[in-house]
């Protein structure tokens, strides 16, 4: 908090004309003040008591045009020297810290994505091969299980090998058909996410 200021030539001539009605220290220092001159330093202290008699007399002066032009002196901080067993202790907590949130920046970083040819990236390679190998799978069973019910079931009504083959045949092909009609309908939709 500042405590002095630079003294200014209205401020001189007020303490000039008012050092009688100041207290006995405000007086002492504010002689002090007018031997120094322009540039002396007064303490808030003096200013307060200048400004208390300024008020009782009703003069017409107020006290910040007879501190305009002045500067504020502030008191020089000074900054302790930091204890070294203290700064030894912070140092450690703020390398723990950072460890810490290196570790959890890189938690979801493995050695193995950065390689190629492990084995993390033959199983991704190898999920989308088995998922069309069951898929063609499936299409075979399908196909080969509608022509067997068909050919089993064509016995009640055919009596000839040849018709029980033909109509078992027609019935695989549309089965096969449509089973086509979904599978590229749900290729489809999952080229579109892509």
């Amino acid at each position: 908090m500042a405590s002095e200021c630079q003294v200014t030539e209205p401020l001189l001539r007020s303490l000039e004309e008012l050092k009688c009605s100041l207290s006995e220290d405000a007086r002492s220092k504010a002689e002090d003040i007018l031997s120094q001159g322009p540039g002396a330093l007064v303490p808030f202290s003096v200013l307060r008591e200048l400004h208390a008699v300024l008020r009782k007399r009703g003069s017409p002066v107020y006290l910040h045009e007879l501190l305009d032009g002045s500067e504020i002196h502030l008191p020089v901080v000074e900054v302790p020297e930091r204890n070294p067993e203290l700064v030894k202790r912070l140092e450690k907590i703020k390398a723990k810290l950072a460890n810490e949130e290196y570790k959890r920046i890189t938690k979801n970083v493995t050695s193995q994505n950065n390689r190629p040819g492990s084995l993390a990236d033959l199983g991704r390679e190898v999920r989308p091969l088995k998922k069309i190998f069951v898929t063609v799978f499936n299409f075979f069973v399908t196909v080969a299980a509608a022509f067997a019910c068909t050919y089993i079931g064509s016995q009640y009504i055919f009596a000839e090998s040849a018709s029980r083959i033909l109509s078992s045949v027609i019935v695989a092909s549309l089965v096969g058909l449509a089973e086509l009609y979904v599978l590229v309908r749900t290729m489809e939709g999952e080229l579109g996410e892509l």
